[in-house]
């Protein structure tokens, strides 16, 4: 087929069969009822395709040798059916979200050709057909105008746009998302909407706009600014390498981009920062965001009330007879230093007693009459920290109250204007807090409180913008007090052993057979993903029982390669979870999901509604993992279990989603898990660090078994090379303290 080839035939009617649909590729071959009343097929790209559905089609007659006369389409144009017949076989279809073929009946015999005016503008009319309460005939009007605004929105954007893409759009930009883009294309780049800029160019080109029209450089300048933070947790870029990728992306002169650049500098529209002898290109947000946190974080240190060493000495014998310990040196600086100071930072690797420390401030501070919040990045983190302290815990986002606002922004309940009650705020986990959360957790602390950091500095950064944790330590303006000592209890596992090992660039050991750290040896890259399968299905059940496999833990450096997550997750949802007659599936972008399978949320997304013992609540956020429960068909949706909340996933969701047996180092932070399983293969250099390394095995609280080569455990020790960060955070201390 030649896709170039011009239109020359035109075929107008009534969709009656959709033969095969592909959701990936929007692929269809359609049966069309045309006006002579001829059934002929159809067969091209023809995203979102319904029975009953009025449709143009534009393209040319082939001959298949099998399947005879087709029609290859060029391009489209839908209409909602007219006639009585079709609008019934249109809303039978489960077009419509909540209306099934009873429903659809009844609806088109109460108001026979009216029947989409009435879904669209009149809901409460359908509440006089029997079954349709006043909840449900308002989801029915919301379902159908979701519906309609797609399908105009699919046909605004043409074939540059997937239905997934599509989906998302929509879902951002609401019922008037083509007046929107009609007005500014380039806002389909947004990070909501997630799309890239080549597509957005392509349409706006098509609108008119100029490759050197100054909306179309600002907005690439952000795409490019926006995307390494995303991709690469820049949150400034050098301006020569700005210039660079903006070449490459625009297809216009330095000259010309440093032109624009000079201006929307200016205007106020990007924003600049010297550090150093290099000149920092960033968006106003994220300039915004690096300024505040430095000015905020140096006036809680200044601003807090402070205690006297014979006070503070006082407080640590108590809080040793209390808690029935004798404090380090370390950990009793770490006392004094959170009394001390309205900033501290406390890092420490496994087994150094960083709970210990915690505990004890958690006494002195209750005992001084202070009200405490303890919170960490993720759930799993904080539910590890309530379990450790005996204390609740809660997530960041819901110590700041998190909501949506206004066109589908995050927002907190909890800022300047409505700050935190507690006047000491201690934070796990805080090498994974990005610029943005950390922005909004200061705006929420009042003055004069406190603020206690606990981290482990030679773990990964964050996922989102910035290395918050890495440069307040760097600033030196932050007082940070790192625990060293290993305690007798932990030195006794080869897991802490082996992770201090590592941290100095020594080999762990990878001998012994009676301990709670073992190497699995393949020289044979190919042979570790069948190992690791039989490791959790047949030789560890054998040895410590069939309940250990809900309690393993695959983590591996990358998503490609012989160990990698994807062939791994494949391989182990064979073992784990093989199909069965009884187990409902739905495919999505590539993957087959099934009841029983692990699965962990791939992104931010503050709006999955979720139930807890109850109580309602929204937001499910990246890295968390859960099982599925049921997939419901006929609902077009999944229910999934995350700890003790219950999620709702409609399918346009599961993007959102992928399978779990086996994650990335990256996906693992903030978690821990009784058993971790690393692959140890070759993959991208880049991942092959110490940190990584050192970032997996600190995951495992009872057992760590190496999969793999040997020469590979030690390239990721001996290479203790950081990927570099663009951030201006550092140098703002030094600025905000003159």
């Amino acid at each position: 087929m030649n896709e170039k080839r011009a239109a020359d035939s035109t075929v107008e009617g009534i969709i009656e069969n959709i033969v095969y649909y592909n959701e990936m590729s929007d692929y269809a071959v359609l049966e069309v009822l045309d006006e002579k009343n001829t059934l002929i097929t159809a067969v091209g790209t023809i995203p979102m395709p319904s029975e009953g559905e009025k449709i143009i089609l534009h393209g040319y007659w082939t001959y298949h040798n099998e399947y005879g006369k087709q029609l290859a389409v060029l391009s489209f144009e839908k209409r909602l059916p007219e006639a009585v017949d079709d609008i019934l076989k249109y809303l039978t279809s489960r077009t419509v979200k909540g209306v099934g073929p009873v429903t659809a009946l009844k609806i088109v015999n109460r108001f026979g050709v009216d029947t989409f005016e009435v879904m669209e503008n009149h809901p409460e009319w359908l509440t006089d057909i029997s079954g349709i309460t006043p909840k449900k005939a308002a989801a029915i009007s919301k379902a159908f105008r979701e519906q309609t605004g797609l399908r105009s929105l699919m046909m605004f954007c043409g074939d540059r746009l997937g239905t997934s893409e599509v989906t998302r759009v929509y879902k951002q930009l609401g019922g008037d998302s083509v007046e929107k883009i009609t007005d500014n294309p380039y806002i389909l780049c947004a990070e909501a909407c997630g799309i890239p800029f080549e597509k957005a160019d392509a349409i706006a080109h098509t609108l008119g706009i100029t490759p050197d029209h100054p909306e179309r450089v600002f907005y690439g300048f952000c795409y490019i600014l926006n995307y390494n933070a995303r991709v690469n947790g820049h949150t400034c870029l050098p301006k020569e390498k700005l210039i660079a990728a903006a070449t490459e992306t625009l297809g216009l002169s330095p000259d010309i981009l440093t032109e624009h650049l000079s201006r929307c500098l200016s205007e106020g529209r990007l924003a600049r920062f010297v550090a150093g002898e290099r000149e920092m290109i960033m968006t106003r947000e994220i300039d915004e965001a690096e300024g505040y946190i430095a000015k905020k974080l140096l006036a809680l240190d200044r601003d807090c009330p402070k205690y006297s060493a014979s006070d503070i000495a006082l407080l640590a014998e108590k809080a040793e007879a209390r808690i029935g310990i004798e404090y380090a040196t370390l950990q009793r600086e770490a006392l004094y230093e959170a009394l001390h100071r309205g900033v501290m930072i406390l890092t420490g690797g496994p087994g150094t007693g960083k709970t210990t420390v915690i505990r004890a401030m958690l006494f002195v501070f209750d005992s001084l009459g202070m009200k405490t919040v303890l919170a960490a990045p993720t759930g799993r983190a904080a539910k590890r920290m309530s379990e450790a302290t005996s204390e609740e815990a809660k997530t960041v986002h819901r110590m700041l109250g998190m909501e949506r606002g206004a066109e589908e922004t995050v927002r907190f309940d909890r800022s300047e204007k409505n700050p935190l009650e507690e006047n000491v705020i201690i934070v796990d986990e805080a090498s994974m807090i990005d610029l943005s959360l950390m922005s909004a957790l200061l705006h929420a602390i009042r003055r004069g409180s406190r603020l206690i950091l606990i981290g482990d500095s030679d773990q990964l950064p964050s996922v989102g913008a910035g290395n918050v944790l890495a440069d307040l330590i760097a600033s030196d303006q932050v007082r940070t007090v790192s625990l060293t000592e290993v305690f007798r209890q932990s030195a006794e596992s080869l897991i802490v052993t082996n992770a201090h090992r590592i941290r100095r660039g020594e080999m762990p050991v990878l001998s012994r057979t009676d301990a709670d750290f073992f190497f699995v040896r393949r020289e044979d890259e190919r042979t570790i993903a069948d190992t690791v399968a039989d490791l959790i299905t047949n030789r560890l059940p054998k040895t410590y029982g069939k309940e250990i496999r809900d309690r393993i833990q695959v983590i591996s450096p990358s998503k490609k390669g012989a160990g990698g997550v994807e062939l791994l997750n494949v391989r182990l949802q064979e073992r784990l979870n093989p199909p069965a007659t009884f187990k409902k599936e739905k495919q999505s972008h590539g993957v087959t999901f099934r009841v029983g399978d692990r699965v962990m949320q791939n992104t931010n997304d503050y709006d999955v509604e979720w139930e807890k013992n109850g109580v309602a609540g929204t937001g499910v956020f990246n890295g968390d993992i859960g099982v599925i429960e049921e997939i419901l068909p006929t609902e077009e949706k999944m229910r999934i279990r995350f700890d003790d909340r219950l999620a709702e996933y409609s399918y346009d969701l599961l993007d959102e989603l992928d399978l779990a047996y086996a994650i990335t180092v990256h996906k693992s932070q903030g978690s821990e898990y009784p058993v971790v399983i690393l692959p140890t293969y070759a993959c991208a250099p880049l991942l092959l660090t110490r940190n990584l390394f050192y970032t997996a095995i600190t995951r495992a609280k009872r057992m760590v078994i190496l999969v793999g080569r040997a020469d590979i455990v030690h390239t990721m020790v001996e290479n203790h090379r950081e990927i570099l960060r663009y951030t201006t955070l550092r140098e703002r201390f030094s600025e905000e303290s003159r």
